[in-house]
C-alpha cells in the first residue's frame, strides 16, 4: 500500500513528491501517514490473496481471533479491515511508530505474550515477529525465506507465490504491442528501398529501441492506471493490476528499459534519437494528463502512431511526403476512435455511465463511432488523391494497378468498424488486425496490388 499510495500521489499531485524527503526525515511512519492523507482508494479493487482469505475465514469460523497487524498506516488498514469484515481488531502504523519488524514483534509480544500467537507473514522483516510466535503461516515467500523461518518457528501453513512465468513478463512488457513498431519500416518500403541492406540493419536497431521505449511507457502507464485497470473487465487481469507482479518491480524495470532504449537509439543516429525522446515525452504526457481529455486523447494516439513512421524515416534517411503523413494521421485517428469506441461499448454493457480515468460518458459512443468512420474514409480519400498525383506515375511502373488499394482500404476500414460495433474489438486495433483473417487477407491483397504496380504486370 505504501508503493501504491506513492504512485497515486505521483499521478494525481506529483508536486507533493518533493515533500517525501522531509516526511521521511521524521520517520517512515510519518511518511505513510502523510501519503495516506493524500490518496483515496477503493478496498474492493485491491488484488487480495483469495486462498489466504479463504483460509482465514475458515479459522474465523473455528472461533479464532484475527488481528490485522500491518505496517501500513492505520487509516488504510481500518478501511481494508472494514471491507473484509473478518478481523476483530487492527494494529497498524500510527504516524509515530512504523509497525514493522522489531516494532511489530514487540507490540504483539506485549499484547499476547511470547509464543501465544500465530503469525501470517511474507517478508524478511517478519522474521523478528516469527521469533516470538507460536506458529508461522508463510505467504508468497521464496524458498530461502521459508528455510529461515523453519529455523526459528514451526510452520503450519504455506501459501506459495504465483509463478512469474515467461508469459507474465511478456504481458508486463506488452511484447504483442511491439507489432506497432513495424510502422518504422513504412517509409523505407514506400521509397522502394527493399534491397538496401544498410536501411534494414539500421531499422532493426530502431525497432528494438522503440520497442523497449514503448515497454517502459506501458509499464509506467499500468502503474499509474491501477485503479482504472482494476475496474475494467479485461485490463484487471494485467500483471500489476492483478498483483501478479509487485509495483516496485515496475518502478525499477521502467527506467532500465528506457536507458537501454536510448543506448540502441544512439547507435542509429541523432535524428532518430530526437524523435524517440519526443515520443517518450509525449507518451508520458498522455499517461499523466492527455488521456483524460476527450478527443485530445485520440488525436494524441494518432500522433503517437504517426511518430513511428516519422522516426523510421529519420532512421533510414528517407524524406517523408505530405501524402504519407496526411494518410497516416487520418487512418490512425480512425483506429484511435475504434479503440475508444470499443472501450465505451464494453463499459456500457457493464452498466456504467462514465469511464473511470477518462473524460468520456458511455452515451458518447455513437458520436465517437461517427468521428472514427469519417476519419477512416478521409484517409482513403487522401490515398485516392495521392494515387492521382505525379509521384505515383514516376514511382510505379504500372500505376493503374495501384488504384486497387482504394477498395481494399475501404473494405478494411469498414470491417474494423463493423467488428467494433459487434463488440469483437478486444485488442488494440492493430494487434486485432494481425489476428483477424480478413484483415490479413486484405493486407496480402494490398501487397499484391502494390507489387504489381511496382514491377509491372508479369505477362
Amino acid at each position: 500500500m505504501l508503493h501504491e499510495s506513492t504512485l497515486r500521489v505521483l499521478r494525481d499531485s506529483p508536486w507533493n513528491l518533493f515533500q517525501i524527503p522531509f516526511w521521511l526525515s521524521n520517520g517512515k511512519a510519518k511518511l505513510k501517514q502523510n501519503l495516506s492523507q493524500l490518496v483515496d482508494f477503493d478496498p474492493k479493487l485491491l488484488p487480495y490473496n483469495i486462498e489466504l482469505l479463504k483460509w482465514l475465514k475458515q479459522e474465523k469460523a473455528k472461533g479464532r481471533q484475527l488481528i490485522l497487524c500491518t505496517a501500513s498506516d492505520q487509516s488504510i488498514a481500518l478501511i481494508i479491515a472494514e471491507y473484509l469484515g473478518i478481523f476483530d481488531d487492527v494494529m497498524a502504523s500510527d504516524g509515530v511508530i512504523n509497525l514493522e519488524g522489531k516494532h511489530k514483534a514487540q507490540a504483539l509480544k506485549e499484547r499476547f505474550g511470547e509464543n501465544k500467537f500465530d503469525y501470517v507473514g511474507n517478508s524478511n522483516a517478519d522474521l523478528k515477529v516469527w521469533n516470538y510466535a507460536n506458529n508461522a503461516i508463510v505467504v508468497n515467500a521464496k524458498n530461502s525465506l521459508i528455510k529461515k523461518v523453519q529455523v526459528i518457528c514451526n510452520i503450519t501453513q504455506i501459501f506459495p507465490p504465483k509463478t512469474k512465468s515467461i508469459n507474465v513478463w511478456r504481458r508486463v512488457l506488452r511484447v504483442h504491442q511491439w507489432l506497432k513498431n513495424l510502422l518504422l519500416f513504412v517509409p523505407m518500403l514506400a521509397a522502394h528501398q527493399l534491397l538496401d541492406i544498410h536501411s534494414w540493419q539500421v531499422l532493426a536497431f530502431a525497432f528494438f529501441s522503440f520497442s523497449l521505449c514503448a515497454s517502459s511507457v506501458y509499464i509506467a502507464n499500468d502503474l499509474l492506471d491501477l485503479d482504472s485497470d482494476r475496474q475494467h473487465p479485461r485490463k484487471r487481469n494485467r500483471p500489476f493490476a492483478a498483483g501478479l507482479v509487485p509495483a516496485w518491480m515496475g518502478v525499477v524495470l521502467a527506467p532500465i528499459l528506457f536507458i537501454l532504449s536510448l543506448g540502441l537509439g544512439f547507435l542509429v543516429n541523432t535524428s532518430f534519437l530526437f524523435w524517440l525522446v519526443f515520443y517518450f515525452i509525449l507518451t508520458c504526457t498522455y499517461s499523466w494528463w492527455l488521456k483524460r481529455l476527450i478527443i485530445i486523447d485520440c488525436l494524441t494516439l494518432a500522433l503517437l502512431y504517426t511518430l513511428r513512421i516519422v522516426a523510421g524515416a529519420a532512421a533510414a534517411g528517407n524524406i517523408l511526403s505530405f501524402w504519407l503523413l496526411a494518410f497516416s494521421i487520418f487512418i490512425f485517428l480512425s483506429l484511435a476512435f475504434v479503440k475508444r469506441y470499443a472501450e465505451l461499448e464494453l463499459q456500457l454493457l457493464s452498466g456504467k455511465e462514465k469511464v473511470h480515468g477518462r473524460g468520456y460518458y458511455t452515451s458518447d459512443a455513437p458520436l465517437i463511432q461517427n468521428l472514427g468512420i469519417t476519419s477512416g474514409y478521409s484517409s482513403v480519400v487522401v490515398l485516392a488523391f495521392y494515387l492521382n498525383s505525379d509521384a505515383v506515375i514516376n514511382l510505379y511502373r504500372t500505376p493503374e494497378f495501384i488504384w486497387g488499394a482504394v477498395p481494399i482500404m475501404l473494405f478494411w476500414v469498414s470491417r474494423m468498424w463493423m467488428q467494433a460495433h459487434r463488440g469483437k474489438m478486444n485488442d488494440d486495433p492493430l494487434v486485432f488486425a494481425v489476428k483477424d483473417k480478413a484483415s490479413l487477407l486484405a493486407g496480402v491483397a494490398l501487397c499484391v496490388v502494390l507489387g504489381i504496380g511496382t514491377v509491372g504486370w508479369p505477362w
